[in-house]
């Protein structure tokens, strides 16, 4: 991603950025025929003199000396590419100089690299490659003219010559950072992301405080799913240049895909201050504030980018997921429907429609559609967002062969797009956890933090219920549901890599680090909800931390949800998940995390007190909601109230991928869904022989 042209450059210089980091490589110093600059004896004192002013970057000195200079030698081509050369330096234009450079020496490469340059900058991007050609004519190993003629092919689209013109211009300078930088960019770009990282180590060698280095090295790790690196990268990026809004956009993604949604929204809003006309970097502030629940936030962000882009068909998907969460799924779908009127192949707004209703046969338009789009597909990313569309389509008129194998094709592709799953790693990590939280270490720690009664935390494998079981709680007029809080993961990460790297047996966790997250995890809710006397936090894989959670908080309700597991394995297959999920794509990873999840909250219901957590059959719930709504109320000490009943009349935000079902009345139609594709679940089927945990 590159800034605008006439924008402040993002390295701080006070440049326009067509001026500095933007242009197409730098100038190259007045040359000889042969591509160097001769030996400075070669020259008359007063051009070496002008020589040393270009040399010490005195650019407004260097400008009135070469004017001066040409008085006298008005054809001189080294006259006037130092000219061309102060000019562009200052921002100004430079374009008569140095065309004036070419026409007097038409032999020199060096005057048709930087006169290349200056069309670039002008946006004549045509003359500026027949420029770069005709000094490659001169001399065919000329590295700059090389790696200029790769950036003006990146910027036309062309990734694979402009990495076959850097691997020229290498070939002449293996050192040639700008070259390498080029080359990195053309690697992620045709999605070999190894490579790409091994192009911006070279570049970050020769010039290790380049961010825009950086920056494309935090790109690449981000596409390989290596997000805490990623973050690392591009915070790099940003502290060498604050100003660079593309930088500031990449962290918000990365630590967006790393669940730290507080801090990737302060990183979005860099980049939209630095940036306030960029739709690209609004839609991605948007979609970050709307995953937080600040719905109002998110809509006004929308609404700033529709003023500037009425044309954003993104805009109008952000607004159609917006009314989603809210239960408005007309008003979603008539959003969708906006912006597949403005964008024929927005995969995310064909997807979208549906996502907001049961679809049926009347859909066979819909459906004709994106069958096209998907054959047609830009890229791998968005056939998958339509294979799980069509997925879903069939699903629901009852084309189960059809259904699956839209559905295993989707996951295919993710499996491709996304970082590989380690199962040995998730073994690891649920035999450190159980063998730092033994019983004698809860009976050491338990009680010695906060005594507060107010979280209740809803946890379980994802798609297991977690968003009806809060939905539910959140009815009551004593409940504030919270949605998905990141607190205890983003907290642990660092303890368990910790405990990885250094080989420790355990993850450490002492009075006082207990105390400090009690009284952290007490003001995130406060700041949830001043009011509710329980607040519920659901995130589904907080079942990993309640060693800590229960030794931090023994008063904490964990409402723990189980369902069938090759119902909650199907469902999880269906969806289409973050990539962190990286087991979500694959029959048999989803069956070894669910044997392992397993094995952990046995753990638990051995370790922990029996009044700390309720287990909920998910099929038990949906079967007599009233009784097993008491049985929660009663756990989290509040009193009935019908209105839990009518959890799907409530008027809140639901952004997880359940938000269309918590809106129905309950139902039992999900239980037992697997059996309609049994054929297909092979690597699960031996889970059936025990549905409870």
């Amino acid at each position: 991603m590159k800034p605008g042209r006439n924008e402040p450059c993002p390295c701080g210089s006070g440049l326009r950025y067509k001026a500095c980091c933007g242009r197409l490589v730098p100038e190259v110093p007045p040359a000889s025929p042969a591509g160097s600059r001769p030996a400075s004896k070669a020259w008359p004192d007063e051009i070496r003199e002008a020589l040393g002013l270009a040399d010490a970057a005195r650019y407004t000195e260097l400008e009135a000396k070469t004017r001066e200079l040409l008085r006298a030698r008005p054809t001189s081509a080294v006259l006037w590419q130092l000219l061309g050369i102060a000019l562009g330096r200052q921002g100004k234009d430079a374009l008569t100089a140095l065309t004036t450079a070419a026409q007097c020496s038409p032999d020199d490469p060096t005057a048709h690299v930087n006169l290349g340059n200056a069309l670039g900058r002008c946006g004549r991007l045509a003359e500026a490659e027949a420029s770069y050609r005709r000094a490659l004519e001169i001399n065919p190993e000329f590295a700059e003219a090389h790696g200029n003629l790769a950036d003006l092919q990146l910027e036309h689209g062309l990734t694979e010559e402009a990495a076959a013109s850097c691997h020229r211009a290498l070939g002449i300078r293996p050192g040639f950072a700008a070259a390498h930088r080029t080359l990195a960019k053309a690697l992620v770009r045709g999605r070999e992301y190894e490579a790409a990282i091994d192009s911006c180590g070279r570049a970050l060698a020769a010039e290790p405080d380049h961010a825009e280095a950086h920056n494309t090295l935090g790109s690449a790790l981000l596409k390989l799913g290596r997000f805490e690196d990623a973050i690392a990268s591009l915070r790099l990026a940003v502290a060498i240049s604050p100003g660079f809004p593309e930088a500031h956009a990449n962290l918000g993604q990365a630590l967006h895909c790393a669940g730290q949604l507080d801090d990737a929204v302060d990183s979005y809003r860099r980049a939209v201050a630095l940036r306030p006309d960029s739709a690209e970097f609004g839609i991605e502030l948007a979609t970050a504030l709307r995953l937080q629940r600040r719905s109002e936030e998110s809509e006004e962000c929308c609404r700033r980018i529709l003023a500037l882009r009425p044309d954003s068909a993104a805009a109008f998907g952000v607004l159609a997921e917006l009314r989603a969460d809210a239960g408005r799924f007309a008003e979603a779908e008539a959003y969708f429907r906006e912006a597949v009127a403005l964008e024929p192949d927005s995969t995310d707004a064909w997807a979208g429609i549906a996502r907001v209703r049961r679809m049926t046969a009347a859909d066979s338009d819909w459906l004709d559609q994106v069958e096209r789009a998907a054959e047609r597909a830009r890229s791998p990313q968005a056939e998958r967002t339509l294979r799980y569309a069509i997925g879903k389509y069939f699903d629901d008129v009852g084309d189960y062969e059809r259904a699956f194998a839209n559905y295993r094709r989707a996951n295919e592709i993710s499996g491709r797009c996304g970082p590989p799953h380690d199962r040995h790693r998730w073994t690891r990590t649920i035999d450190l956890i159980i063998r730092s939280h033994d019983a004698a270490w809860l009976r050491r720690h338990r009680g010695t933090a906060s005594r507060s009664c107010r979280p209740v935390l809803v946890v379980g494998m994802l798609r297991s219920g977690t968003t009806l079981a809060e939905q539910i709680l959140a009815s009551h007029p004593q409940v504030f549901g919270a949605g998905e809080l990141g607190f205890w993961a983003n907290e642990a990460k660092a303890a368990i890599g910790a405990a990885f790297a250094t080989g420790a047996a355990v993850t450490a966790a002492d009075d006082a680090t207990l105390g400090r997250l009690a009284s952290a995890y007490d003001d995130l809710l406060l700041r949830q909800s001043a009011r509710a006397a329980r607040v519920v936090d659901k995130m589904p894989t907080n079942f990993l931390f309640l060693g800590w959670i229960h030794a931090a908080l023994p008063n904490a309700r964990i409402i723990h949800m189980r369902r069938d597991p090759l119902d909650t394995c199907l469902s999880i297959y269906f969806q289409h998940l973050e990539a962190a999920n990286t087991y979500a794509n694959d029959l048999g990873d989803l069956a070894h995390y669910f044997g392992e999840y397993r094995r952990l909250m046995a753990h638990w219901r051995e370790v922990l007190p029996p009044d700390a957590m309720l287990d909920v059959p998910y099929e038990r719930l949906v079967g007599d909601p009233e009784a097993w709504t008491r049985k929660m109320l009663d756990f989290v000490e509040l009193p009935w109230d019908p209105a839990c009943l009518e959890f799907h009349r409530t008027a809140r935000p639901v952004v997880t991928a359940s938000k269309w079902q918590v809106r129905q009345a309950i139902a039992t139609s999900s239980v037992g869904r697997w059996r309609r594709y049994r054929e297909h679940l092979g690597p699960l089927l031996h889970l059936a022989a025990t549905t409870g945990d």
